[in-house]
């Protein structure tokens, strides 16, 4: 009796599962639209398809990638955010769908403001693959400016081919969180933003050893580690932003699930901000911290 798609598809599934994988049904349908080169649809409707033998082995290796802990993303070089296409690599994190409630907070503030002449002046500091700068300069438009940083060379380099995939205008630079941008001598910025917006490193160093292979072991350390309580860019974050950010100015962070309390008292402490705001992602967990420049 020959095997059938639906076959492979349940044999993809149960090896996921066993590896721990938290969406093994998803994994293997994805690898199998990435490797037949077709959309979900045609997966569903063809499961009683027969699956040629000679076409097994390539399919295989694709599970035995994912099997090894491999991300599902760094195997077919994509992922979707807010819609739009992203290519992946482990030089950055994965684009995560809980970082898409950062965009949609920032996007629902700004839609109630009305933009200075030339659009709002917006800044994504630790931007990896670019999913936050992309996705804003494409769903805004002509209403920001957007500029982008990061330490690492290699996720610039990604960032910006993600940029060009989706024909979002950002402005590329290369430093430490503000180092990059000149300030005048009275510390203040010498071209103040409006928006600051940033997913830092949250993870508290003596946590990642915990984390799931496919996070712990493909992802960039430097994009997780966020020191001895996962505060330490968050603490750099609240002391140096005010001198950046306009008066009104918006700052608005993605934190860990656990965060919110001493990223609100980071915030508060700074003296610098009003309007301290928690937002929930989907699941009811604290996600995104919002605060205003005094």
């Amino acid at each position: 009796m020959p095997m059938l798609l639906r076959d492979v598809y349940d044999m993809a599934v149960n090896c996921f599962r066993g590896i721990g994988s938290p969406s093994p049904e998803a994994d293997a349908e994805t690898l199998l639209e990435y490797y037949f080169e077709c959309d979900r649809t045609y997966v569903t409707l063809h499961m009683r398809d027969p699956f040629d033998e000679s076409r097994c082995e390539g399919f295989f290796r694709l599970m035995d990638l994912r099997a090894g802990g491999t991300p599902v993303q760094h195997i077919t070089g994509r992922q979707e955010f807010m819609g739009l296409p992203f290519r992946t690599s482990p030089e950055a994190l994965i684009p995560r769908q809980d970082t898409e409630i950062l965009v949609e907070r920032v996007i629902s503030l700004l839609d109630k403001k009305k933009p200075p002449f030339g659009g709002f002046e917006l800044l994504d500091l630790c931007t990896g693959s670019g999913c936050i700068a992309v996705s804003l300069a494409k769903l805004l438009g002509k209403k920001v400016r957007v500029t982008a940083s990061d330490l690492s060379e290699d996720a610039l380099r990604l960032a910006r081919e993600n940029a060009a995939l989706n024909g979002a205008d950002v402005k590329f630079v290369s430093g430490d969180l503000f180092e990059p941008f000149p300030r005048k001598r009275s510390g203040e910025a010498r071209k103040p933003f409006d928006v600051i917006v940033s997913n830092p490193p949250y993870i508290a160093t003596g946590v990642l050893e915990t984390l799931r292979p496919e996070v712990r072991d493909h992802e960039p350390r430097m994009a997780l580690d966020g020191g001895p309580d996962g505060l330490d860019f968050y603490v750099r974050i609240f002391r140096d932003a005010p001198a950046f950010l306009k008066p009104g100015g918006l700052l608005a962070l993605e934190i860990g699930c656990d965060q919110a309390g001493a990223v609100t008292a980071l915030a508060d402490g700074s003296g610098a901000f009003d309007g301290v705001t928690v937002v929930r992602d989907l699941a009811g967990l604290d996600r995104v911290v919002t605060a205003v420049r005094k």
